[in-house]
């Protein structure tokens, strides 16, 4: 039996009515740091990502498209399930489909919890419906009659028998889940939001569609006539990625005695820290441990969306620039709350500055001197050991700041031995003091190893290609970024 700490990580399952764009990308690298750092800290972790695939849009999608929306949905689950090689996201990732059988048995079992412990109920509803969300809204929620998540798309009325959910029965659990874990919700702002949600009161909500209207979902237990409305189905499969209800060790092991830790964006606050967290006390299931929710990626100022050919597509960005150089930007130069704008323009800037003439220049002329000079050291001590580097990067870790990690190491690490060389010039000081000069040289490479070290959670191929150069006491035989054409 494993003595090691359960760590449990999860991103939001991205809903397939397009391809990857590079929002996502930001959102599971960020979970991949958090995987890595963990796995190296001594933890047992389960990572896990996936697609989210019922619902109107996609069902009118395929539609439209002329293919059935199992065909549909098989080919865009492809593009995100390649993303795990194209993001360099670790090995021991799991990768989950809402229309996997075993998936679509564990939702059904859920509803059957919630409906015996009298959490379901089924009535006649008339209600606005916004196809974008797949969500009901209110009036309160619109803006000029519009879902403002999507300007100009005014939801649809809706009238129909629907299964619904008793979310107005778990105001005060939900306040007093909050009040015992003041950072279940990071960052602080965005728990006040979701607290203030709660205190203004609940509604129920529905959890179904008439199947005859929309067939595309998990078919309701007990009542063929209606399926599942996709949030409801979509949520289960975080526990159902675990074996959830049959594999009670693995469940027992990373959920109930872990954990459980949920990356999402903005746009799912509600969901995720709100109406999960309630259908879990339905079913009663324990809660999860924390969630961290992003801001935004714009691009231009504006929302990337197709019809303004805004789009970031991280495949393109890794085909020409490489899977850490998409990384490294997203992990440091994007806010890790709020929005952030993104440009192809600022990007090649930043890599040209940073990457090729910054990190990138610095091991060639490092390495380069240790070679010419024959500089002799111990690499092995100096590489074995990244006790002291984690230490350095846990409190980001723990606040889930990996912008601000990354700044310490460029900002204490890459530049100090920047400056040092630019300021002690070993390249003279080799001519006159030759031992003292390699020892300088050496001091330098320490520091080096231990960028190294502190990268193999953010830029891990980079990392490996800098130790690999230090115990070679060579520079590389390739940059580690070349130079692009914008």
């Amino acid at each position: 039996m494993s003595d090691k700490k359960p760590f449990y990580i999860t991103t939001t399952l991205p809903y397939l009515n397009a391809s990857p764009h590079v929002g996502f990308a930001m959102e599971i690298i960020r979970a991949d740091v958090v995987a890595r750092y963990k796995e190296a800290t001594g933890h047992e972790v389960f990572f896990n990502t996936g697609t989210d695939e019922h619902g109107q849009k996609i069902y009118q999608n395929a539609i439209d498209a002329g293919k059935t929306p199992q065909d549909f949905t098989d080919e865009i689950a492809e593009q995100f399930r390649g993303l795990k090689d194209k993001l360099g996201i670790w090995d021991g990732l799991t990768f989950i489909r809402t229309t996997d059988k075993h998936h679509e048995s564990s939702a059904q079992i859920f509803w059957g919890r919630c409906l015996d412990n009298g959490y379901i109920y089924k009535k006649s509803y008339t209600g606005l419906y916004c196809v974008g969300c797949e969500l009901f809204v209110t009036d309160k929620d619109l803006i000029d009659g519009n879902c403002p998540e999507h300007p100009g798309q005014k939801p649809i009325e809706v009238s129909e028998e629907n299964y619904f959910f008793k979310f107005s029965a778990f105001q005060k659990p939900l306040l007093e889940l909050y009040e015992s874990r003041p950072d279940f919700v990071v960052p602080d702002f965005r728990f006040n939001e979701i607290k203030k949600f709660v205190e203004g009161g609940l509604q129920d909500f529905s959890i179904s569609r008439v199947a005859e209207k929309m067939p595309w979902g998990v078919p309701v237990p007990r009542d063929d006539s209606q399926v599942m409305y996709v949030w409801f189905d979509a949520l289960v499969n975080y526990i159902s990625t675990l074996g959830w209800p049959e594999d009670n060790d693995t469940f027992e092991k990373f959920w109930t005695n872990g954990t459980p830790t949920q990356y999402a964006g903005k746009d799912n606050l509600r969901q995720q820290s709100a109406m999960w967290q309630a259908m879990l006390m339905a079913a009663g299931l324990p809660t999860s441990y924390q969630i961290v929710i992003n801001g935004f990626i714009n691009s231009g100022g504006h929302k990337m969306s197709k019809s303004l050919g805004n789009v970031i597509n991280p495949y393109d960005i890794v085909e020409k620039y490489g899977t850490d150089a998409l990384r490294y930007y997203l992990l440091r130069h994007v806010s890790a709350f709020e929005d952030s704008d993104v440009t192809m323009e600022k990007f090649h800037t930043l890599y040209t500055a940073d990457l090729v003439n910054g990190i990138g220049n610095l091991t060639s002329r490092l390495l380069n001197m240790v070679e010419k000079y024959e500089v002799e050291y111990d690499a092995d001590e100096l590489l074995n050991d990244n006790t002291v580097s984690l230490e350095i990067l846990r409190p980001m870790q723990d606040a889930f700041r990996h912008d601000r990690a990354m700044e310490e190491i460029w900002n204490n690490n890459v530049n100090v031995i920047d400056k040092n060389i630019t300021e002690y010039e070993p390249f003279k000081k080799i001519k006159t003091e030759p031992e003292t000069a390699k020892e300088f040289l050496i001091e330098q490479v320490k520091t080096l190893a231990n960028i190294s070290l502190m990268l193999q959670s953010y830029i891990p191929e980079t990392a490996q290609k800098i130790a690999d150069a230090i115990r070679a006491k060579k520079k590389p035989e390739e940059p580690l970024f070349g130079r692009v054409e914008e």
